[in-house]
């Protein structure tokens, strides 16, 4: 009994910390503090009461960080989608690459310039704090999905920055000077793990998707843990491959999310309740590491005060000048181009990226690292807490998704070619049309789902935005412009002041 008391209390608080985390999203409901900020002022409270917590050897908090950033790249990549990312292909990348090197030169300018940090840690730091996590958005968000284009454009700079400043690190950790020579050795490296992360995320999330089509399993359970095996796969190849992992399996997930397969629903449930619980994950150890920031905890040397600092002109000055002017021919509404710029928010890379650099033994990390904290705890309760009234308060369209434990299901032994799922898009030619004027011939809607209610399909029946039908067509070849008619807006919605 002895050995199995302490390991049945360890049991229980993994398991009393699990339930809390899958609880998250209602405690983020009941308190007026971000849920991804609960778990970092918990940790961090629970580190400083019981030292032994944040005893972590740093490589373990890289190695649980770095799996916990596939689970959430993949996921992103899923819920995009190739259909969605295509709609907004040029302006994420765009974003994606450009902003992230304008954001991490002038963060590592101010850091020099402004706080007097030396060029090489103020660099990395800038580098670090680049990427944005829209995934804190959503949780900030709650029930409520954000539409439109914005919404679009935040999940795709987030997945496409994150590789891009992961990358960019770790290319400039492996230089010790900063020469012309070590620039261009920079920008190689920088270049090749682009090149090959995509050219792997391509070719395995074809592969994953053939795999996912023909290969049948014998039973249901199995399918959605196969693709998270395969995702991890695909990052372990690609990063022996020297190109970057995080890519590779963002650009995966976007090649099957809106793919049909077996139990393709089952799968993207399981990997969005995954990735969840992979973020607080991350949280959670960026709380317990503090005591990575020395003795003296984050009061030493300044370093709150230079994370206050760079956390405001970040904020304030940086993201809205900087990608402002990148995102001035992207087509917005001020409303949307507001909140974009606003939300930037800083979650889980920034995490990850602090401990590489403390891992690679440069000179100041740990101060770097006590920087990282600071500047992701402000992003994620100041900027994080006032997401939802900014939102309200520029008029950005969001959409409440309640939850829906009931459900109706047919099972086929082989894929229904003819039957389609589609929601509505605002702006859509079937907002707003009745059935019987759909420019379509020979199809059958047979079900519309509005606000979680069956709605009786009548030639007069009119289709709204976000209602669910079910479309059975005569011909299984769908034809993109049946598509089209449900899912593309015909028109930008109209500019808000």
């Amino acid at each position: 009994m002895s050995t199995a008391e302490p390991f049945a209390l360890a049991v229980l608080i993994i398991a009393m910390v699990g339930l809390a985390a899958v609880l998250s999203n209602r405690l983020g409901a009941w308190l007026p503090i971000p849920t991804p900020a609960l778990f970092l002022i918990g940790a961090a409270a629970a580190s400083d009461i019981w030292p032994e917590l944040g005893r972590v050897p740093i490589s373990a908090v890289e190695h649980v960080a770095t799996v916990a950033l596939v689970i959430i790249l993949f996921d992103g990549g899923m819920q995009i989608g190739w259909h969605r990312f295509r709609s907004a292909a040029g302006a994420i990348v765009w974003i994606g690459v450009a902003g992230t090197l304008v954001t991490a030169a002038a963060l590592a300018a101010a850091a020099h310039l402004v706080f007097g940090l030396d060029w090489r840690i103020a660099l990395l730091l800038g580098t670090a704090l680049a990427p944005t996590d829209p995934a804190v958005v959503f949780s900030v968000l709650g029930n409520r999905e954000i539409s439109g284009r914005s919404g679009v454009l935040l999940k795709g700079e987030s997945g496409a920055n994150d590789p891009v400043g992961i990358a960019l690190l770790i290319a400039l950790l492996g230089t010790t000077t900063f020469d012309a020579h070590a620039v261009v050795h920079a920008t190689g490296e920088f270049t090749l793990q682009m090149l090959v992360g995509a050219a792997i995320g391509i070719t395995g999330g074809l592969s994953l998707l053939w795999f996912m089509r023909r290969i049948p399993l014998p039973a249901a359970g199995l399918y959605s843990l196969r693709v998270l095996m395969c995702a991890l796969a695909i990052y372990g190849l690609a990063t022996l491959a020297h190109g970057s992992g995080f890519l590779a399996v963002l650009v995966a997930g976007i090649v099957i999310g809106d793919q049909r397969a077996p139990y393709k629903t089952d799968i993207t449930r399981f990997h969005s309740a995954l990735a969840n619980l992979a973020e607080i994950v991350v949280f959670v150890m960026l709380g317990l590491t503090i005591q990575l920031a020395g003795p003296n905890g984050i009061t030493q040397g300044g370093a709150w005060l230079i994370g206050l600092g760079l956390a405001a002109l970040l904020t304030l000055v940086i993201r809205p000048l900087l990608v402002g002017a990148l995102l001035w021919k992207v087509e917005l509404t001020r409303g949307e181009r507001g909140f974009v710029l606003w939300t930037g928010l800083k979650g889980a890379v920034p995490i990850l990226l602090g401990t590489f650099i403390v891992h690679a033994g440069v000179t100041d990390s740990h101060r770097a690292y006590e920087i990282i904290f600071i500047v992701v705890a402000f992003s994620v309760i100041v900027q994080g807490g006032l997401v939802p009234a900014l939102a309200h308060r520029l008029g950005v369209p969001l959409r409440t998704i309640d939850p829906e434990p009931w459900g109706i299901g047919v099972r086929f032994r082989h894929e229904p070619h003819e039957l389609h799922r589609y929601t509505i898009t605002p702006g859509s030619l079937a907002d707003g049309s009745t059935l019987a004027d759909l420019p379509t011939d020979g199809i059958w809607i047979s079900l519309i789902i509005r606000e979680g209610r069956l709605v009786a399909g009548t030639a007069d029946t009119t289709l709204h935005a976000n209602d669910e039908v079910l479309v059975i067509l005569p011909d299984p070849h769908t034809d993109p412009r049946i598509t089209a008619i449900f899912t593309e807006p015909t028109q930008l919605p109209p500019d808000k002041p």
